[in-house]
């Protein structure tokens, strides 16, 4: 098999007393889309913010096509790399947000070609005919002026996906991507990234959307306090759980 684009080994996470990650490993290939599920508070975002160093582990280790993440090694000893350096490191993974996270103050085009133009040095005129593409595949081309107080929250969401995927990354990491939607605003952003994971495209998602997962996650992990409980198809998990923690969670949540 070939080396995982993502490859997160004993990751722990504390803050002060409080163990909020508990040598938590998963490994990512490339096409995977990997669901993890489980109650508020298991540690799922946690761990997403780990797997692009947006938390730095207190314990272990997180690999890149098998580069630390966020770390060089010095004899026997690592060092933490620096800021630029980790923003290059972290150009490869993509990320969406709850919030959205769209720069208020600049067009639909400008949030989207920002990243490609100042970090990765395309030009203007090929950043915008890629967003152009993109954002006519999720159905807003019109909206490419637009500032995003003018649109829908799914509307900010599919721009926010697309600003993503104007990075060219290697995997795209989705923090409860709909958890912040009106119920009427969900099902297009889940639409879009239902398109993605039958694009081939390398997805890890937090989600509650279990309907969603069952349609398009290879594999699901199940997290509760700070663990990996078990993992494996959606199905597997939802209809044939090794642990009493797991039947009673999807038993409230089906």
């Amino acid at each position: 098999m070939a080396e995982p684009i993502i490859d997160a080994i004993d990751v722990s996470k504390s803050y002060g007393d409080k163990l909020i990650l508990d040598q938590v490993s998963m490994s990512v290939h490339q096409g995977d889309v990997v669901c993890l599920l489980g109650p508020s508070g298991a540690g799922k975002t946690t761990f997403l913010r780990c797997l692009n160093h947006l938390e730095q582990p207190s314990s272990g280790a997180v690999f890149l096509d098998g580069e630390l993440l966020g770390y060089r090694r010095a004899k026997d000893n690592l060092v933490e790399l620096s800021a630029v350096e980790v923003a290059k490191q972290r150009q490869r993974i993509g990320m969406v947000f709850q919030q959205f996270n769209l720069f208020p103050h600049m067009t639909v085009l400008e949030n989207i070609i920002e990243a490609p133009t100042k970090v990765k040095g395309v030009s203007k005129s090929d950043a915008t005919d890629r967003a152009r593409e993109l954002l006519d595949s999720v159905g807003l081309l019109e909206k490419l002026h637009e500032r995003p107080e003018r649109l829908s929250g799914g509307q900010q969401q599919r721009v926010a996906i697309v600003r993503a995927l104007a990075m060219e990354p290697e995997v795209i990491l989705f923090d409860e991507p709909t958890s912040a939607l009106d119920p009427e605003f969900v099902g297009e952003v889940l639409d879009v990234m239902l398109s993605l994971a039958n694009r081939g495209t390398t997805m890890v998602i937090v989600t509650h959307e279990i309907g969603f997962a069952r349609k398009v996650s290879a594999r699901a992990v199940f997290m509760d306090q700070g663990k990996v409980l078990e993992e494996g198809s959606v199905e597997d998990l939802t209809d044939n759980p090794q642990f009493e923690r797991t039947r009673d969670f999807f038993g409230k949540v089906l």
